[in-house]
Protein backbone atom coordinates (compact mmCIF):
# COMPACT_ATOMS: atom_id res chain seq x y z
CA UNK A 1 0.00 0.00 0.00
CA UNK A 2 3.03 2.64 1.11
CA UNK A 3 4.83 0.90 -2.23
CA UNK A 4 1.93 1.82 -4.28
CA UNK A 5 1.52 5.59 -2.92
CA UNK A 6 5.02 6.43 -3.27
CA UNK A 7 5.10 5.07 -6.71
CA UNK A 8 1.88 7.47 -7.42
CA UNK A 9 3.63 10.03 -5.96
CA UNK A 10 6.50 9.61 -7.82
CA UNK A 11 4.87 9.39 -10.75
CA UNK A 12 2.95 12.49 -10.37
CA UNK A 13 6.06 14.13 -9.78
CA UNK A 14 7.86 12.68 -13.07
CA UNK A 15 4.52 14.08 -14.80
CA UNK A 16 5.27 17.51 -13.49
CA UNK A 17 8.70 17.70 -14.54
CA UNK A 18 7.44 16.47 -18.41
CA UNK A 19 5.18 19.64 -18.12
CA UNK A 20 7.42 22.19 -16.87
CA UNK A 21 9.94 20.38 -19.27
CA UNK A 22 7.47 21.21 -22.16
CA UNK A 23 6.49 24.61 -21.37
CA UNK A 24 10.54 25.46 -21.21
CA UNK A 25 10.55 23.94 -24.88
CA UNK A 26 7.39 26.10 -25.80
CA UNK A 27 9.22 29.43 -24.45
CA UNK A 28 12.22 28.49 -26.27
CA UNK A 29 10.63 27.82 -29.68
CA UNK A 30 8.82 30.77 -29.61
CA UNK A 31 11.68 33.32 -28.21
CA UNK A 32 13.88 31.74 -30.90
CA UNK A 33 10.63 32.48 -33.20
CA UNK A 34 10.53 35.94 -32.34
CA UNK A 35 14.19 36.74 -32.20
CA UNK A 36 15.01 35.42 -35.49
CA UNK A 37 11.73 37.09 -37.42
CA UNK A 38 12.14 40.48 -35.49
CA UNK A 39 15.24 41.33 -34.39
CA UNK A 40 17.66 39.26 -36.49
CA UNK A 41 18.71 40.33 -40.15
CA UNK A 42 16.88 38.68 -42.98
CA UNK A 43 18.82 36.61 -45.38
CA UNK A 44 18.80 37.13 -48.86
CA UNK A 45 18.07 33.74 -50.76
CA UNK A 46 18.84 35.08 -54.32
CA UNK A 47 21.99 37.00 -53.25
CA UNK A 48 23.12 35.61 -50.34
CA UNK A 49 23.44 38.82 -48.90
CA UNK A 50 22.54 40.09 -45.22
CA UNK A 51 20.07 42.84 -45.08
CA UNK A 52 18.85 44.95 -42.15
CA UNK A 53 15.21 45.20 -41.56
CA UNK A 54 13.29 48.13 -42.80
CA UNK A 55 12.27 50.79 -39.99
CA UNK A 56 8.88 49.93 -40.51
CA UNK A 57 9.24 46.38 -39.64
CA UNK A 58 10.59 47.52 -36.62
CA UNK A 59 8.54 46.44 -33.31
CA UNK A 60 7.84 49.20 -31.49
CA UNK A 61 8.87 49.96 -28.04
CA UNK A 62 7.46 52.15 -25.21
CA UNK A 63 10.12 54.80 -25.96
CA UNK A 64 9.61 54.60 -29.81
CA UNK A 65 8.47 57.28 -32.00
CA UNK A 66 4.24 57.41 -33.38
CA UNK A 67 4.34 56.04 -36.82
CA UNK A 68 3.31 58.11 -39.47
CA UNK A 69 0.23 57.11 -41.51
CA UNK A 70 2.68 56.09 -44.27
CA UNK A 71 4.61 53.94 -41.98
CA UNK A 72 1.20 52.63 -40.53
CA UNK A 73 -0.17 51.34 -44.02
CA UNK A 74 2.93 49.31 -44.49
CA UNK A 75 2.87 47.69 -41.79
CA UNK A 76 -0.91 46.13 -42.56
CA UNK A 77 -1.66 43.88 -45.61
CA UNK A 78 -4.70 44.90 -47.12
CA UNK A 79 -5.11 48.53 -48.00
CA UNK A 80 -7.94 50.46 -49.56
CA UNK A 81 -7.54 48.65 -52.95
CA UNK A 82 -7.94 45.27 -51.35
CA UNK A 83 -10.29 46.13 -49.72
CA UNK A 84 -12.68 47.17 -52.42
CA UNK A 85 -11.08 44.30 -54.58
CA UNK A 86 -13.09 41.82 -51.87
CA UNK A 87 -16.11 43.66 -51.47
CA UNK A 88 -16.28 44.54 -55.63
CA UNK A 89 -17.51 48.42 -55.07
CA UNK A 90 -15.43 51.89 -54.46
CA UNK A 91 -15.53 53.17 -50.95
CA UNK A 92 -17.76 56.48 -51.07
CA UNK A 93 -20.13 58.44 -49.20
CA UNK A 94 -23.50 59.58 -49.80
CA UNK A 95 -24.54 63.06 -47.89
CA UNK A 96 -28.74 62.98 -47.76
CA UNK A 97 -29.37 66.96 -47.29
CA UNK A 98 -32.65 68.32 -46.34
CA UNK A 99 -35.42 69.89 -44.39
CA UNK A 100 -36.68 67.90 -41.37
CA UNK A 101 -39.63 66.16 -43.06
CA UNK A 102 -37.90 65.81 -46.43
CA UNK A 103 -37.45 62.53 -46.62
CA UNK A 104 -33.92 61.58 -45.84
CA UNK A 105 -34.32 58.89 -43.65
CA UNK A 106 -37.00 57.26 -46.20
CA UNK A 107 -33.95 57.88 -48.26
CA UNK A 108 -31.17 56.27 -46.42
CA UNK A 109 -33.29 53.16 -45.49
CA UNK A 110 -34.25 52.46 -49.54
CA UNK A 111 -31.01 53.21 -51.12
CA UNK A 112 -29.37 50.52 -48.44
CA UNK A 113 -31.87 48.08 -49.15
CA UNK A 114 -31.15 48.70 -52.88
CA UNK A 115 -27.90 48.37 -52.84
CA UNK A 116 -28.30 45.17 -50.30
CA UNK A 117 -30.34 43.22 -53.55
CA UNK A 118 -27.40 44.18 -55.81
CA UNK A 119 -24.97 42.43 -53.15
CA UNK A 120 -23.30 45.36 -52.65
CA UNK A 121 -22.13 46.79 -48.70
CA UNK A 122 -23.44 50.03 -47.24
CA UNK A 123 -24.10 51.45 -43.67
CA UNK A 124 -26.90 54.06 -42.90
CA UNK A 125 -25.64 56.87 -40.62
CA UNK A 126 -28.77 58.85 -39.14
CA UNK A 127 -28.70 62.25 -37.85
CA UNK A 128 -30.96 60.89 -35.45
CA UNK A 129 -29.50 57.71 -33.82
CA UNK A 130 -25.59 59.43 -33.72
CA UNK A 131 -27.50 62.17 -31.06
CA UNK A 132 -27.95 59.20 -29.54
CA UNK A 133 -24.71 58.08 -29.46
CA UNK A 134 -21.35 59.86 -30.71
CA UNK A 135 -23.15 62.72 -30.30
CA UNK A 136 -25.12 62.91 -27.78
CA UNK A 137 -23.64 65.67 -26.09
CA UNK A 138 -23.98 68.46 -28.50
CA UNK A 139 -26.98 70.71 -28.81
CA UNK A 140 -28.27 72.57 -31.89
CA UNK A 141 -26.17 75.73 -31.43
CA UNK A 142 -24.28 76.51 -34.94
CA UNK A 143 -21.35 75.69 -33.40
CA UNK A 144 -22.75 72.46 -31.91
CA UNK A 145 -24.12 71.60 -35.58
CA UNK A 146 -20.74 72.41 -36.92
CA UNK A 147 -19.34 69.71 -34.35
CA UNK A 148 -21.97 67.30 -35.52
CA UNK A 149 -21.80 67.29 -39.00
CA UNK A 150 -17.41 67.54 -38.55
CA UNK A 151 -17.99 64.04 -36.15
CA UNK A 152 -20.19 62.56 -38.79
CA UNK A 153 -18.02 63.08 -41.56
CA UNK A 154 -15.13 61.59 -40.10
CA UNK A 155 -17.01 58.72 -39.07
CA UNK A 156 -18.02 57.91 -43.00
CA UNK A 157 -14.49 58.77 -43.80
CA UNK A 158 -13.44 55.88 -42.26
CA UNK A 159 -16.51 53.92 -43.56
CA UNK A 160 -15.14 54.98 -47.20
CA UNK A 161 -12.00 54.26 -46.59
CA UNK A 162 -13.01 50.81 -45.69
CA UNK A 163 -14.87 49.94 -48.82
CA UNK A 164 -18.34 50.92 -47.97
CA UNK A 165 -20.49 53.17 -49.68
CA UNK A 166 -21.54 55.45 -46.56
CA UNK A 167 -25.03 56.77 -46.45
CA UNK A 168 -25.46 59.93 -44.22
CA UNK A 169 -28.70 61.09 -43.43
CA UNK A 170 -28.69 64.38 -41.90
CA UNK A 171 -30.11 68.02 -41.71
CA UNK A 172 -26.90 69.50 -42.17
CA UNK A 173 -28.55 72.68 -43.07
CA UNK A 174 -24.54 74.92 -43.72
CA UNK A 175 -23.25 75.20 -46.69
CA UNK A 176 -19.70 75.63 -45.18
CA UNK A 177 -20.27 72.39 -43.11
CA UNK A 178 -21.26 69.99 -45.50
CA UNK A 179 -18.04 71.72 -47.99
CA UNK A 180 -15.62 70.60 -45.20
CA UNK A 181 -17.03 67.17 -45.03
CA UNK A 182 -16.45 66.80 -49.00
CA UNK A 183 -12.95 67.63 -48.38
CA UNK A 184 -12.44 65.33 -45.96
CA UNK A 185 -12.09 63.05 -49.38
CA UNK A 186 -10.76 63.57 -52.64
CA UNK A 187 -12.38 66.05 -55.57
CA UNK A 188 -13.99 64.41 -58.27
CA UNK A 189 -11.05 65.38 -60.46
CA UNK A 190 -8.84 63.11 -58.01
CA UNK A 191 -10.84 59.93 -58.07
CA UNK A 192 -8.96 58.09 -60.63
CA UNK A 193 -6.17 58.73 -58.63
CA UNK A 194 -7.21 58.13 -54.90
CA UNK A 195 -8.85 54.62 -55.48
CA UNK A 196 -12.56 55.96 -55.96
CA UNK A 197 -13.11 57.41 -53.12
CA UNK A 198 -15.73 60.27 -53.14
CA UNK A 199 -18.95 62.55 -51.70
CA UNK A 200 -21.72 62.20 -53.21
CA UNK A 201 -24.55 64.99 -52.02
CA UNK A 202 -27.82 64.11 -52.02
CA UNK A 203 -30.40 66.99 -51.67
CA UNK A 204 -33.91 66.83 -50.85
CA UNK A 205 -35.35 69.39 -52.15
CA UNK A 206 -38.56 69.82 -50.95
CA UNK A 207 -40.39 72.74 -49.90
CA UNK A 208 -41.17 73.43 -46.27
CA UNK A 209 -44.99 73.20 -46.59
CA UNK A 210 -44.69 70.15 -47.79
CA UNK A 211 -42.36 68.72 -44.80
CA UNK A 212 -44.48 71.14 -42.24
CA UNK A 213 -47.61 68.90 -43.54
CA UNK A 214 -45.46 65.94 -42.77
CA UNK A 215 -44.19 66.87 -39.31
CA UNK A 216 -43.86 62.89 -38.77
CA UNK A 217 -42.58 64.12 -35.36
CA UNK A 218 -44.23 67.66 -34.49
CA UNK A 219 -41.39 69.46 -33.78
CA UNK A 220 -42.60 72.01 -36.73
CA UNK A 221 -45.71 72.89 -34.53
CA UNK A 222 -43.42 72.80 -31.66
CA UNK A 223 -41.24 75.45 -33.30
CA UNK A 224 -44.44 77.32 -35.15
CA UNK A 225 -45.67 77.88 -31.09
CA UNK A 226 -42.57 79.02 -30.02
CA UNK A 227 -41.36 75.88 -27.95
CA UNK A 228 -38.28 74.82 -29.99
CA UNK A 229 -35.71 77.80 -30.99
CA UNK A 230 -33.71 77.83 -34.20
CA UNK A 231 -35.08 75.09 -35.71
CA UNK A 232 -34.27 74.76 -39.62
CA UNK A 233 -36.70 76.44 -41.88
CA UNK A 234 -38.44 78.45 -39.04
CA UNK A 235 -35.75 80.47 -37.34
CA UNK A 236 -32.79 78.95 -38.33
CA UNK A 237 -31.64 78.94 -41.87
CA UNK A 238 -31.04 76.43 -44.51
CA UNK A 239 -28.21 76.86 -47.12
CA UNK A 240 -29.46 74.62 -50.00
CA UNK A 241 -26.38 72.86 -52.41
CA UNK A 242 -24.95 74.89 -54.57
CA UNK A 243 -25.13 73.65 -58.88
CA UNK A 244 -27.09 70.23 -57.76
CA UNK A 245 -28.13 68.27 -60.73
CA UNK A 246 -27.63 64.54 -62.08
CA UNK A 247 -24.91 65.09 -64.77
CA UNK A 248 -22.67 67.41 -62.44
CA UNK A 249 -19.87 69.65 -63.03
CA UNK A 250 -16.56 68.71 -62.36
CA UNK A 251 -16.26 70.86 -59.16
CA UNK A 252 -19.37 69.06 -57.67
CA UNK A 253 -21.38 66.12 -56.73
CA UNK A 254 -24.37 66.47 -55.90
CA UNK A 255 -28.33 65.05 -57.03
CA UNK A 256 -31.39 66.93 -56.42
CA UNK A 257 -34.47 65.31 -55.69
CA UNK A 258 -37.71 67.36 -55.64
CA UNK A 259 -41.56 67.11 -56.41
CA UNK A 260 -42.51 66.92 -60.28
CA UNK A 261 -45.56 69.28 -59.78
CA UNK A 262 -47.59 68.23 -57.18
CA UNK A 263 -45.96 64.58 -57.61
CA UNK A 264 -43.68 63.38 -54.66
CA UNK A 265 -41.24 60.59 -56.13
CA UNK A 266 -41.32 57.27 -54.18
CA UNK A 267 -38.76 56.10 -51.97
CA UNK A 268 -37.83 53.40 -54.54
CA UNK A 269 -37.56 56.05 -57.42
CA UNK A 270 -35.15 58.46 -55.57
CA UNK A 271 -33.30 55.33 -54.40
CA UNK A 272 -32.72 54.33 -58.18
CA UNK A 273 -31.95 57.82 -59.03
CA UNK A 274 -29.10 57.46 -56.73
CA UNK A 275 -28.16 54.22 -57.36
CA UNK A 276 -28.16 54.53 -61.56
CA UNK A 277 -25.84 57.56 -60.80
CA UNK A 278 -23.50 55.29 -58.49
CA UNK A 279 -23.56 52.72 -61.29
CA UNK A 280 -22.50 55.45 -63.78
CA UNK A 281 -19.65 56.65 -62.06
CA UNK A 282 -18.08 52.84 -61.33
CA UNK A 283 -18.78 52.59 -58.03
CA UNK A 284 -20.72 49.46 -57.71
CA UNK A 285 -17.69 47.54 -59.19
CA UNK A 286 -14.25 47.65 -58.69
Amino acid sequence: MTEDLEWRVLSESEKERERKGRRKSLLLCVSTFIHCHCFLPTLSTQQHTIKPLSPSHAIPTPHSKFPSDSDTQSLFFSGRAERQKLLNQKGCVVWITGLSGSGKSTLACSLSRELYSRGKLSYVLDGDNLRHGLNKDLGFKAEERTENIRRTGEVAKLFADAGLICVASLISPYRRDRDTCRSMLPDANFIEARHHEAILIVFMNMPLELCELRDPKGLYKLARAGKIKGFTGIDDPYEPPLNCEVHVPEASKAIEIKQDGDVCPTPTVMAGQVVTYLEKEGFLEH
